[in-house]
């Protein structure tokens, strides 16, 4: 099974407003691609808050491509995968806003939510932002680097999996009762957790 992490940074507090996207391709259990857009908001408005998290400025994306191409460029890839993202909720949004846009359908694929899937596996944790987490399973990276948290993602869920003893990500939420969430043409349907069955640790 092939997975891609997905990860984006806006250019200001409305959730269509990406300005960057980083993937990671996980394949036989290991991060076997990493690629980061930057994207040309349709609204070239950015706050100084959304700067000094990411350090993306206007001059940055003036001559990138705008969401659909980058969307595009990726098609064939998501409709074959399953995506993940930590804290899913605001990635998916970060699509559905932007392709609300431009009069886009939404693309079609399943995805899991690495922080649904760390609160319950790593419950004992004081904290599940991805930067802890990544300390917690002894890496470093880059965080609100597109790109990196992207990676970052992805070998989380695969820690997660080794956890577990899982084959793969992909068998991650029948252990902990988890029901993928799917975004489809018609809207998305939220990834979510069963409250039934013990924490593991």
């Amino acid at each position: 099974m092939k997975f891609i992490a997905i990860d984006f940074e806006t250019a200001n507090e409305q959730r269509g407003s990406a300005c960057s996207v980083g993937l990671a391709w996980i394949e036989n259990n290991q991060v076997t691609r990493v690629e980061e857009r930057l994207i040309r908001p349709k609204d070239m408005r950015f706050s100084g808050m959304n700067i000094a998290i990411h350090g993306i400025r206007p001059e940055h994306v003036e001559d990138a491509p705008q969401f659909p191409a980058v969307m595009e460029e990726f098609r064939q890839d998501f409709a074959s995968a399953i995506m993940i993202a930590h804290n899913a909720a605001f990635d998916m949004s970060v699509i559905r806003k932007a392709c609300d846009q431009y009069g886009l359908g939404y693309p079609e694929f399943d995805y899991l939510c690495t922080l649904q899937m760390s609160r319950k596996v790593w419950h004992r944790l004081a904290s599940h932002r991805l930067s802890d987490l990544s300390a917690h399973i002894g890496l470093r990276f880059k965080h609100h680097n597109a790109a990196e948290d992207a990676e970052m993602c992805g070998r989380v869920a695969l820690a997660i999996a080794g956890d577990l003893e899982v084959a793969h990500i992909g068998h991650i939420p029948g252990a902990i009762g988890m029901r993928a969430g799917r975004l489809h043409a018609a809207g998305y349907k939220a990834c979510s957790l069963s409250p039934a069955g013990l924490p593991r640790r």
